[in-house]
């Protein structure tokens, strides 16, 4: 019996960036199609203006009107909406940030329907998305309120799994924000994670950091002795390999991030400057602890470059290549879990 392909939900982003270019550049090359089934949430006018203006009209999409008319061997497009859309490619727009919502409400709709198996989103424009119906800091927040869980940001790429303790908040905020608590939930949310979604039974976790040098023994603040030291403690203790803190400058120059199989980073920048300079293009971030699996891209809307057919698809690839990975791997875990090998506990021989 053939192995059913996963079902890729796709939501478009901000209409003026690049998002759909990324899209129809992934899939413009048909063994994309050997991998997964995908859906692109949008509508037939706007998807046809990008493949004009990018001059990709041997591009092809099939259009659905619901899901169970699904053709396996093509590009599916749902129209999300029908009214006509003022494009200018490259420009922050109110109006067309609304159509960015439309999309990523339809896709999670049918996540919920579960007649998709994971969904990857194109990026958004933080501000210009904002409106009655979303009033979030970006796509991971939406998503926890959607589907009543927390999430970690978490960073993948062939050369590192990069998690985030805060992510989306001022950095003079970091300190007052962390707490053993919430970097303990971090840590299990990983742990989770390693086992669920990549099979990493006994995954290394580390931990960086707050201060240079560790905080020195309270000499650059308390917080690593105070805070992350017994967090870090806590887990060990709770079964989970943790360890550190570690300084994060030491830990990186000295290649001793190769040891480990997931990274816990204290803010946002501590943890993607390293990432992304060593993966940008590659990289993916993936919201672990989410029932539902979502990926995204490691850039932005690329205003700057929109229309002009010069953005690397590589990223939104490898959101999509792992999307289908995790569909795969948390099936096998599932069916684990379900008839779990029994441990034969008899007397051993004499």
């Amino acid at each position: 019996m053939e192995e059913q392909k996963p079902i890729i939900g796709i939501s478009v982003g901000d209409l003026n960036g690049i998002g759909l270019e990324v899209i129809m550049k992934t899939f413009e090359p048909a063994e994309m199609l050997d991998f997964c089934t995908p859906v692109i949430f949008a509508s037939t006018k706007v998807a046809s203006y990008h493949r004009k203006a990018l001059d990709m009209e041997k591009f092809n999409f099939q259009v659905i009107n619901s899901m169970d008319k699904l053709f396996h061997n093509k590009v599916n497009l749902v129209n999300c909406w029908k009214e006509d859309v003022i494009l200018e490619l490259g420009a922050e727009s109110k109006e067309v940030g609304k159509y960015a919502y439309m999309s990523l409400d339809a896709a999670c709709g049918e996540l919920e329907n579960r007649t998709i198996d994971a969904l990857v989103t194109a990026p958004i424009h933080k501000a210009t998305i904002q409106g009655e119906h979303f009033k979030f800091a970006g796509h991971t927040d939406y998503l926890e309120s959607r589907f009543k869980s927390k999430a970690t940001m978490m960073m993948v790429s062939e050369d590192m799994r990069m998690a985030l303790a805060t992510v989306h908040i001022p950095v003079s905020e970091v300190a007052s924000q962390l707490n053993a608590e919430l970097i303990l939930k971090k840590l299990r949310s990983i742990h989770h994670s390693l086992k669920k979604d990549f099979h990493i039974n006994k995954g290394r976790i580390a931990v960086l950091s707050l201060n240079p040098h560790a905080g020195d023994h309270g000499l650059i603040g308390d917080e690593d002795d105070r805070v992350v030291a017994p967090a870090v403690q806590q887990a060990l203790e709770n079964g989970i390999a943790a360890f550190g803190p570690y300084p994060a400058d030491s830990f990186f120059g000295s290649g001793n991030y190769r040891n480990f199989d997931a990274i816990l980073a204290m803010y946002h920048d501590q943890g993607l400057i390293p990432f992304k300079s060593m993966s940008f293009g590659r990289g993916v971030n993936y919201s672990a602890g989410l029932p539902v699996i979502r990926t995204s891209p490691d850039h932005g809307t690329g205003f700057d470059i929109a229309g002009k057919s010069v953005a690397d698809e590589s990223s939104f690839r490898e959101a999509v290549l792992l999307a289908c990975d995790l569909v795969k791997r948390r099936a096998i875990t599932r069916e684990i879990e379900k008839n779990p090998l029994k441990i034969n506990r008899g007397k051993k021989d004499d």
